[in-house]
């Protein structure tokens, strides 16, 4: 193996034909299958945390529903926990969100850290997703799987098994290996002729890993109703016409100046979290229950709409769209998305499904405007809110295609117009500010 880990600066096609690679596969597999099973259990955990700290335990108090304040101390205290996870354990709980979603693989002493404040944030409510997380202790694992069975291997190895890892997570969080590997590979810059040796054992290790969630045979997999996204349920769209190229692109410019305040917002926080986090975190998971609060006195919803990170809430925003007043959401992106900057800039998450929702949510307010429905408003919205903060133009495309592939293909010269459009805009907007990053935000 380590003949394979030496060669591939040379020549990586002949390490690809060699014995050591083929082994390497077998260990991507099977290291695809654990990742695959940790990243249900890790979603699993913070679905049922979820459920049990709003739902289980108000009533399990004598209350018939959480009340209005509920969310205060939990978030609070959630606080708490990712300052313990940052300030005291290896890794700091891992990587600051508010500078982009980062595929570098985490090193196994951190694991217990990312764990512990991912748990935290995603299950008691901030508004971040569980991407990072999983890239995270997927790399992690594969460090720790490569240095288990063959202690001192080269560090390509170990980076390539780490990354395997890391598919087959994020690959059951999105439903698809194709595109985990498309978010990593692009947010990684990987390409030339070195890019099979990691996308091979990433596309197997994921492939295979699917079994934890599709099964084999008689065995049916593990669910993953709750804890994976799916395609949403839009009208049919057969195909666009002019006034929609127009909206497309006022949408995407809008998508892109409002991530960008949001980001802004962030590393303004983060500045202060970086200096005291036991006195910050507590203070900003009081800020954003507050704010949750206060969207649901002035909106009349639920707190818990302006809570989460919303992969589970998309499906039924974009499914209900009367009931939800132009008032309505324009004061969820207000409420939500000062608290999803709070949390990006404090807290341990990933940026992508709040983006999502909020592009969702603004594509709704859009498809109010004379000629622009609402299948091309949200599947854009959704795009460009994911390339504007990830700055990942391909990827956009690929996941505004998939999540309203069951609207037809009509949307699709629209999700493309959308994404160059915001990915440029940020570009821009970025080359203004000195604190933004090369990458995400």
């Amino acid at each position: 193996m380590a003949d394979a880990a030496t060669a591939p600066a040379a020549d990586p096609t002949a390490a690809m034909r060699s014995r050591q690679f083929r082994v390497l596969l077998v260990l991507a597999a099977v290291v695809g299958v654990a990742a695959s099973a940790v990243a249900w259990g890790f979603l699993e955990l913070v679905f049922h945390m979820q459920t049990w700290v709003f739902a289980d335990l108000p009533e399990a108090v004598g209350y018939d529903s959480a009340p209005l304040w509920w969310s205060l101390p939990v978030l609070a205290i959630s606080g708490v926990i990712v300052a313990f996870a940052i300030a005291r354990l290896p890794g700091e709980g891992g990587h600051v969100p508010a500078y982009g979603l980062n595929p570098a693989p985490t090193q196994p002493i951190a694991l217990p850290g990312v764990a512990l404040a991912g748990a935290a944030t995603i299950g008691l409510g901030l508004v971040l997703g569980p991407e990072a997380p999983l890239i995270a202790i997927g790399g992690g694992l594969g460090f720790l799987a490569i240095r288990l069975v063959r202690p001192g291997a080269p560090a390509d190895v170990q980076r390539i098994l780490a990354a395997s890892a890391t598919f087959a997570a994020l690959a059951f969080l999105f439903g698809s290996p194709i595109i985990a590997a498309l978010i990593l590979i692009e947010a990684a810059g990987l390409g030339g002729s070195r890019l099979p040796l990691v996308l091979v054992p990433g596309l197997l290790a994921s492939g295979i890993g699917s079994l934890v969630w599709i099964g084999m045979g008689s065995w049916t997999g593990l669910s993953t109703a709750e804890v994976a996204i799916s395609p949403l349920h839009l009208p049919t769209f057969a195909r666009p016409d002019i006034s929609d190229f127009g909206w497309t692109i006022l949408l995407a410019i809008a998508v892109a100046v409002v991530t960008f305040a949001i980001f802004r917002i962030a590393r303004a926080t983060h500045r202060l979290a970086t200096t005291r986090p036991f006195l910050v975190l507590p203070g900003v998971g009081l800020a954003v229950a507050g704010l949750a609060i206060g969207f649901s006195q002035a909106a009349d919803k639920s707190v818990s709409d302006a809570l989460f990170s919303g992969e589970s809430s998309i499906g039924s925003l974009v499914a209900n769209p009367d009931a939800w007043s132009l008032s309505a959401l324009a004061l969820l992106l207000a409420f939500k998305g000062v608290a999803y900057g709070l949390s990006l800039g404090s807290f341990r998450g990933g940026p992508v499904f709040p983006a999502m929702f909020l592009g969702a949510a603004g594509g709704m307010m859009a498809a109010q405007l004379p000629g622009f429905e609402l299948t091309p408003a949200v599947a854009v919205g959704v795009a460009a809110g994911v390339t504007a903060v990830l700055r990942l133009p391909l990827s956009g495309v690929v996941l505004g295609i998939l999540l309203t592939i069951q609207a037809g293909p009509g949307a699709s010269p629209l999700i493309v117009v959308g994404v160059v459009v915001a990915y440029l805009t940020t570009l821009a907007l970025a080359a203004r500010d000195a604190e933004a990053p090369a990458t995400g935000g």
